[in-house]
């Protein structure tokens, strides 16, 4: 007899958990594989290709110096070559294809589509790639859907001041 009242107990429980577990209420923005990225409070835009199999972003930094724990860098020419000075907040290690580096990663704050987002982003010379911004999974799991048959569809909007979720 308790045997079957546990049973029950644990049925009832799990019944309540499933019915009141709360909606994704989140607007999921759908955006294509290649974007354009708002870099604030600069309001550089730059092209972007979005990475799923990219854990973090990474941003074209040319001229790299890190001195204590900033990093100093300029953006690619075609981007205004603008020189930016940031806080280095963790060394991070990146695999590719062919190697295994341990870069800077600082905390920059981007617009893609409507949302403002805060991401940490990885330093390194992008020189040999089409697109200076890369933006990975840490960026994409703040409420974004990518349809790789599309591009351009989610344009930085600065009117809308949508956080991230």
């Amino acid at each position: 007899m308790k045997r079957h009242a546990i049973i029950l107990f644990a049925t009832v429980l799990a019944l309540i958990l499933c019915v009141t577990k709360p909606a994704l209420t989140e607007e999921r923005i759908t955006i294509g594989r290649i974007e354009e990225a708002l870099l604030l409070p600069q309001g550089v835009k730059l092209s972007a290709r979005i990475d799923t199999g990219s854990a973090i972003c990474s941003l074209d930094a040319r001229d790299l110096k890190i001195s204590g724990n900033m990093a100093q860098f300029k953006l690619p020419k075609p981007y205004g070559g603008l020189e930016l000075l940031l806080p280095v907040v963790r060394w991070g290690h990146v695999r590719s294809t062919n190697t295994r580096e341990i870069r800077p990663v600082v905390q920059l704050e981007i617009r893609l589509g409507p949302r403002l987002l805060l991401v940490e982003a990885n330093l390194t010379d992008r020189s040999q790639f089409k697109y200076p911004l890369l933006v990975g999974r840490n960026a994409l799991k703040q409420g974004f859907l990518v349809d790789v048959s599309k591009w351009n569809v989610a344009p930085p909007d600065d009117r809308q001041k949508v956080q991230a979720p």
